[in-house]
């Protein structure tokens, strides 16, 4: 095993019979879960209790379609920067700064007297913590070997969920106290200071790994050449139909506005719909397998177009059509959670995964979604707040999550004549590189 020094750290070249497992690895594994949560509760703490920002700073709806883009708009900015910097810099030492010591805006933007100087400490604080993602992605390969990834970004994605589920209806219950959005932002801001601390006490920097086809860092300068591969050009396109992102903003203000419900009330309706969510990515991923494994590399392009006709099917159910406050919308929630992740976990990140090289897999999924899928989703975040103060929140949310869904289905013929050939070729290079 030989060894050359880049930078920081120290990369070895290594397959996956000469790895050997770092120490404390699981432990560091449970820290950037952690950082997870905090990232992806910055912006829940947002969506769960605008309704009540909303009436304190005597906001217009669309605000929340601005303050919902900010997190967007940083993912796609910040997030290879941040990751970047951790190559060159260190990646744990940048992830105590981004997750643990960023925690400080999160407690100013609590102290916020008008609706600029939220707009202001919240862009600053959302700008720091999306670069979690990429850097803990980064981490994960150094930290695992090829048969051991899934497991660990399961346990990265489980006890995020996790996260989702015990903090949204406990942020919920702040609407019932008097600037309650405020203690949530204290309590937010000092749940990533810890997450600090326990970045630096218990992840163990790997040694990056490294050589032909190993590299798991984002390239900017192989992301043109990405959209050469068809299959990864219609991704591109696939993505201005995936609303889903659109969707998590404004659930518990819909159903505040829409349909009448206290603030608490839909953030646990809320949190139902994110129970079915954890299931769905790993039911979707089994799935994906199975029609693969029944119908070859066709199989996922035919379950994503059957999942894309019954989340449309289920929005409109769910979304559109006014079931009271009792159980039935409970469950019709649970039931469109359980089908809301399957496309990503059964199709898209497995194909795309089947038609790149490894070496650029990383830039890939940054290139798909934190680029185009950040810009796409901010934008469409922020027309989604203009368009609901004009048509309605109710017609705003039919056509931006039912029928692009629907559409999605049909777009998804494209895939046909492409994918299965890029795979072929994408296994031809493999082969290629395993007899050099």
């Amino acid at each position: 095993m030989s060894a050359t020094l880049t930078g920081p750290q120290s990369q070895v070249t290594t397959t996956s019979d000469e790895f050997v497992a770092p120490p404390g690895r699981w432990r560091s594994l449970t820290a950037m879960a952690i950082a997870f949560v905090v990232d992806n509760q910055e912006g829940g703490l947002i969506n769960v209790l605008f309704p009540v920002i909303m009436a304190a700073l005597a906001l217009p709806l669309s605000a929340l379609g601005v303050l919902s883009s900010l997190s967007r708009f940083a993912r796609m900015i910040f997030g290879p920067l941040w990751a970047i910097a951790a190559d060159k810099y260190g990646r744990k030492r940048v992830l105590f700064i981004v997750t643990g010591a960023w925690g400080i805006w999160t407690i100013l933007a609590g102290f916020a007297q008008s609706y600029t100087q939220l707009l202001i400490l919240y862009t600053i604080g959302v700008a720091g913590t999306v670069g979690a993602e990429p850097i803990v992605q980064g981490m994960v390969p150094d930290l695992f070997k090829d048969e051991e990834r899934g497991k660990a970004f399961g346990t990265i994605r489980s006890t995020a969920g996790l996260g989702g589920l015990i903090l949204t209806p406990l942020i919920g219950q702040l609407a019932n106290v008097e600037n309650g959005w405020r203690i949530g932002m204290f309590i937010m801001g000092a749940i990533a200071i810890v997450s600090g601390v326990l970045i630096l006490f218990m992840v163990h920097e790997p040694k990056r790994a490294a050589g032909p086809g190993h590299s798991e860092a984002f390239d900017l300068k192989a992301m043109r050449g990405l959209l050469k591969t068809p299959t990864i050009l219609l991704m591109a396109g696939t993505i201005v139909f995936v609303t889903l992102l659109v969707l998590q903003s404004f659930f518990v203000t819909y159903f505040v506005k829409v349909r009448g419900f206290e603030t608490p009330a839909a953030a646990w309706l809320m949190t139902v719909w994110l129970g079915g969510f954890m299931i769905s990515s790993l039911a979707g991923g089994l799935l994906g397998d199975w029609f693969e494994q029944r119908f070859g590399p066709k199989g996922r392009i035919m379950m994503y177009q059957i999942y894309c006709v019954v989340f449309a099917v289920m929005a409109y159910l769910t979304m559109q059509v006014d079931w009271g406050h009792g159980p039935v919308i409970y469950g019709l929630s649970f039931l469109f959670g359980l089908v809301s992740a399957v496309g990503f976990s059964g199709a898209i990140a497995p194909m795309v995964s089947a038609v790149v090289p490894r070496a650029l897999s990383a830039t890939a999924f940054g290139l798909l979604f934190a680029l185009i899928q950040g810009l796409v989703s901010a934008l469409l975040s922020l027309f989604a707040g203009n368009l609901a103060e004009q048509y309605g929140l109710s017609n705003v949310m039919f056509w931006m999550i039912t029928v692009p869904y629907a559409v999605n289905a049909v777009y998804w013929f494209l895939f046909y004549p492409y994918y299965p050939k890029d795979v072929a070729a994408q296994k031809a290079r493999d082969a290629a590189l395993k007899a050099a």
